[in-house]
């Protein structure tokens, strides 16, 4: 292996084209417990363009560079790899670092490729699946005849979102902008599909039953209509605050409905919750995958060294499903 790699590297504040460029800098090493990966391709996800704004710092210890999942060979191994071996193919959820040749991550945080994917479907992944399995059935609790509404259905993060409560036997409702994003959710597999732009969703849900569990990226905007359209003792979970970040809360209403506010981030938990949540993310979604249940859905791949055609990309918002970059 050469000492040096190519990377994308990032100077914040900026738009796309000004702030991310391909360098040539010193390969990582592993360190204890760690596996250093040679990346065939990495998901570029939201948290990507809000560090790149400088509203995403990496927690202590990560790598500065963007880039939160992989998937590639293991190509070297630290003191205590764990259950790898050099030439195993792996993804593997990271702290940054990914939009490089190399990457290193904690061995307890890469899985073994599901099923019979490629490394491109197998890098739109950890960050989405994780994401999804943490807060819609861990913090959400979503259970089999309970009703999901996603908002976003057709972004990473909503499609995955679909096929992973499809696949525990949950019924899906799903939000879009737009008459083809509401088509779109639809082909997905989610039941009911609604134009956000020309519809009440809550009146629509409640038409439906109502939600069990609400996930949210889009915040305080969507608030009051989430809570409406909530059953008793349903959950409404966030995980970004696209349309605004502070809530004013009914709390009559909270108390008449039990209902539960929750949310996370994933990036800044420890080592050991990634690694807990490594092992039951394998244990509950791997077998979905690999029976053909969840499928990544992949809107378009750039070249490594074209990062910031894949930010703009991404940000106009027009995509379904992952981007990704390949390196």
């Amino acid at each position: 292996m050469s000492q040096t790699m190519t990377a994308i590297e990032i100077e914040g504040g900026k738009g796309p084209a000004e702030a991310l460029r391909a360098v040539e800098v010193q390969r990582p090493e592993p360190g204890p417990g760690q596996a250093l990966i040679k990346v065939a391709a990495a998901g570029v996800n939201r948290p990507d363009l809000l560090q790149r704004l400088g509203f995403y710092p990496p927690p202590p210890g990560a790598p500065t560079t963007l880039g939160l999942e992989v998937a590639g060979e293991v190509v070297a191994l630290g003191e205590g790899g764990g259950r790898w071996r050099v030439g195993d193919k792996v993804c593997a959820l990271l702290g940054g670092g990914g939009y490089a040749e190399y990457a290193v991550v904690d061995a307890r945080h890469a899985l073994p490729i599901p099923g019979a994917l490629d490394l491109v479907h197998a890098a739109a992944l950890p960050e989405t699946v994780f994401t999804v399995f943490a807060n819609v059935f861990e913090h959400g609790a979503l259970k089999a005849g309970e009703t999901l509404v996603v908002h976003g259905g057709t972004s990473g993060i909503g499609t995955t979102a679909i096929a992973m409560a499809k696949a525990a036997g949950a019924k899906v409702i799903a939000t879009g902008r737009g008459p083809d994003k509401k088509a779109k959710a639809l082909a997905l597999g989610a039941d009911i599909a609604i134009d956000a732009k020309a519809e009440d969703f809550a009146e629509v849900v409640k038409a439906a039953g109502g939600a069990d569990v609400v996930l949210d990226m889009v915040g305080a905007s969507y608030f009051d209509q989430n809570l409406d359209a909530l059953k008793t003792g349903g959950r409404i979970v966030y995980i970004a605050s696209l349309g605004g970040a502070t809530l004013e809360v009914p709390v009559m209403k909270i108390m008449q409905k039990r209902a539960v506010i929750t949310g996370s981030t994933l990036r800044p938990r420890s080592a050991d919750e990634k690694a807990r949540l490594a092992a039951e993310v394998e244990r509950v979604v791997w077998p979905w995958i690999a029976a053909g249940k969840v499928r990544p859905l992949i809107d378009a791949t750039f070249p490594l060294v074209d990062a910031a055609k894949a930010h703009a990309h991404l940000e106009a918002g027009e995509h379904v499903g992952k981007v990704v970059l390949v390196a």
